[in-house]
């Protein structure tokens, strides 16, 4: 598969169509003007524009002329002739809860834990026991695990009942070693004992940054409790591959392989590549809540997949495995024409309401979402238009990434806490800009840091 790049989406520049603490600061949403007709863009920084809505199988081609020897055809059946769309589900509104700014965490604590040569340190005690619990012969029994259809269920459907103890999701780290320590210290203190469920939305590594330490972070929390973790596959997980000698990415950045290649001699490197590529190979790609949150890194399956969808009910499809990996959302438009010549296509609102109607059909209720993916300035969205399907964009990156051409060095990750039907609250960590400067160098200019030893 060609090598893939990302960029940062045009959608970025229409920041105001985004909810935020500044817009309002409780729930409510400004209106914005419809622009479903400014254009996109694809992961390989190609434009792209929203389909129109067909009115009928035909819509978008121009017919032929008859020709004046032959009779024409029958006429075209009037649009009241259609066979219409199935009745859209009618659903109660789902709130918004206000957005928590958090300044008062130990941050000197924090910064002491996010120490990556501590981290290294401990990389063959977490990699062998990361490695003993996939060779389990009864399963990882990770968070959410027991809902699996079954082995190869990457797509669960939560069927139990939900506890009282909270879940937490958090966004893109693309190596952020300091956001992950303040996110769990935040999640610590929330739940009071113990650790409660955390969903990782994906996209551990590359960027920069510390990738491999915040995987074995990850690994070490699993492997000490791995019924509260999940860990979804984001498209930078998923491009990870070995192929027996070396290491390799279908995406760019993709500096993480790089960085295990240039490390193939040191055993322990090498072992924590190949867990992580046998590990995301299992991972799930979406979890449907029993309240109809969905969570995913991406997307869900589009328009072009909903027909074989609802003949199959397969959704292990591998298309729209890779929907729920790889797709971005855009702001304003109301549906975008999936192009599968490229794995990043863009939703819109309309196409996510109608996947909403499908998965109801089908028997796991879809109202609003949760994903990661699209590195918004502000680390995280809430699009007006999503509206009465709320979407929520979170993302825990401390740092401008070294593809973001803009805005400041230093900025305020998110995590969010899971309320039952409502969209997660966000919290915002207002992590010291010092703190920061200091632990990605690069990020205002400066040598940046080793990935790897």
């Amino acid at each position: 598969m060609p090598l893939e790049s990302e960029s940062n989406s045009p959608a970025a520049a229409l920041a105001s169509a985004v909810l935020t603490p500044e817009s309002n600061p409780v729930c409510g949403r400004p209106e914005v003007e419809d622009s479903s007709a400014e254009p996109g863009a694809d992961e390989l920084g190609h434009e792209t524009f929203p389909a129109p809505v067909p009115l009928s199988p035909d819509a978008g081609e121009t017919p032929a002329e008859p020709s004046p020897a032959e009779p024409p055809g029958p006429a075209e059946p009037a649009l009241s002739e259609l066979a219409p769309e199935p009745a859209p589900v009618l659903r109660p509104s789902i709130p918004t809860p206000p957005v928590q700014d958090v300044h008062d965490l130990d941050w000197d604590a924090i910064h002491v834990e996010a120490d990556p040569a501590a981290m290294r340190a401990r990389m063959q005690k977490i990699v062998a026991g990361m490695e003993a619990l996939l060779d389990r012969a009864g399963g990882q029994n990770l968070a959410f695990d027991a809902d699996r259809a079954g082995p190869d269920d990457r797509a669960i459907h939560i069927t139990t009942a939900m506890t009282a103890e909270p879940v937490w999701f958090v966004g893109d780290l693309h190596g952020d070693i300091l956001a992950l320590e303040a996110a769990l210290a935040l999640i610590r203190r929330e739940a009071g004992e113990g650790l409660p469920r955390i969903v990782f939305l994906g996209d551990l590594f590359d960027d920069e940054g510390f990738g491999l330490e915040v995987l074995l972070r990850i690994f070490a929390l699993i492997v000490d409790a791995p019924e509260q973790i999940c860990v979804l596959a984001g498209n930078h997980d998923e491009a990870l591959s070995y192929d027996g000698a070396r290491f390799a990415a279908t995406v760019s950045p993709s500096d993480f392989s790089d960085a295990l290649n240039a490390n193939l001699a040191d055993e322990w490197i090498a072992r924590a590549g190949k867990l992580t590529v046998r590990f995301f190979a299992n991972a799930p790609r979406a979890l449907f809540f029993p309240d109809g949150l969905l969570a995913a890194h991406g997307g869900f399956p589009l328009a072009d997949l909903h027909a074989r969808l609802a003949e199959t009910g397969n959704w292990n499809d591998p298309a729209c495995l890779q929907d729920f990996v790889w797709t971005r959302a855009h702001p304003t438009a109301r549906r975008k024409l999936p192009n599968r010549f490229s794995r990043g296509s863009q939703f819109g609102y309309q196409d996510f309401a109608a996947f909403c109607d499908l998965a109801t059909r089908l028997g796991r209720p879809v109202t609003h979402f949760v994903r990661g993916h699209d590195h918004v300035e502000e680390r995280w969205a809430v699009y007006p238009k999503y509206e009465p399907n709320p979407m929520l964009t979170t993302v825990a990156l401390s740092r401008r990434l070294p593809r973001e051409s803009y805005g400041p060095p230093a900025r305020v990750p998110t995590v969010a806490r899971m309320i039952e039907r409502c969209l997660p609250q966000v919290y915002r960590l207002h992590i010291p800009a010092d703190l920061i400067l200091v632990t990605y160098p690069e990020a205002h200019g400066a040598s940046g840091p080793e990935v790897l030893p």
